[in-house]
């Protein structure tokens, strides 16, 4: 059953739970996907923004499988979640969408554009080098597998930095955030298992796509992303712009939702192209 509010509908496409709003009206939908460990409701304040300054535009937030209200997946490897989220936006009725993903779903975003037809891509404090992360965290699979993973994410929690957002965003991350250990794991099994230049062997194909297609592709980001980030993104994807927000740490968009909320507005005069569908193999 779908659950109405004054501007939005609780709902599922293809078994990913959603808050959706708005209509078709030719300006390309917003597809939003939130951080590992979070849900959609993340993006309320965002959303509530966007009524005063985009109204009537059609936005979908959805929970990631596994997260939220939504059931887990038998993988969750990030083409395997992209092509999840797929689905539930062609149940949507959602023609070439901007895609919004915070953190891991800056990847997932990032490699759903790759695979299928959309306007463009917002990341949200998130890049695809995934060399440095990989090296980081591979070699604690053993610990995240067992009894340490409490301590990990403690410390991976510690560097999101939520104590620098307002004390109403703060309470919304600390709602949000369910952390499981079954989740985290699962979702990071690539990191884990894949070694380090295979991964940054399937980011460089997907950043090629990406170029060849020529679509928008931004990043808005907290302290995470510096300039040696900027140089390596803008080296394989020119057309890709990088700005950061100094002080937001993990959560730009809760931080600064009005501001967030207007860059978004930006992304309803980015083209659309009709020829069709890319082939999913195409960032393989």
């Amino acid at each position: 059953m779908s659950i109405t509010t004054p501007t939005r509908i609780t709902t599922q496409y293809a078994g990913l739970v959603a808050d959706t709003s708005g209509h078709d009206d030719g300006r390309p939908p917003l597809v939003l996907l939130h951080g590992l460990t979070f849900d959609r409701t993340t993006w309320r304040p965002v959303l509530d923004q966007l009524d005063d300054v985009d109204p009537g535009r059609r936005i979908v937030a959805y929970d990631l499988p596994d997260h939220g209200a939504s059931a887990p997946l038998g993988s969750h490897d990030l083409e395997d979640v992209a092509a999840a989220v797929h689905d539930a936006v062609e149940a949507a009725g959602l023609e070439q969408p901007v895609l919004v993903g915070h953190s891991i779903s800056a990847v997932i975003a990032s490699i759903y554009a790759a695979l299928y037809p959309t306007a463009g891509v917002v990341c949200v404090d998130a890049i695809l080098r995934v060399g440095p992360f990989a090296e980081m965290l591979a070699p604690l699979a053993a610990v995240v597998r067992g009894p340490g993973y409490e301590q990990v994410w403690s410390e991976l929690d510690a560097s999101m930095h939520a104590e620098r957002l307002a004390p109403d965003a703060q309470a919304i991350v600390r709602a949000t955030s369910r952390p499981k250990q079954d989740q985290f794991v699962t979702y990071q099994r690539e990191l884990f298992d894949v070694p380090v230049a295979e991964l940054e062997g399937r980011a460089h194909v997907v950043l090629a796509v990406l170029r060849a297609a020529g679509r928008p592709f931004e990043v808005i980001a907290g302290d995470s992303v510096g300039p040696d980030d900027e140089r390596w993104l803008r080296e394989r994807l020119p057309q890709a712009s990088v700005e950061v927000w100094p002080g937001c740490g993990h959560f730009p968009f809760l931080a600064q939702p009005r501001r967030f909320a207007e860059r978004l507005v930006a992304t309803a005069a980015w083209p659309t192209d009709r020829s069709g569908s890319r082939s999913r193999t195409a960032a393989r």
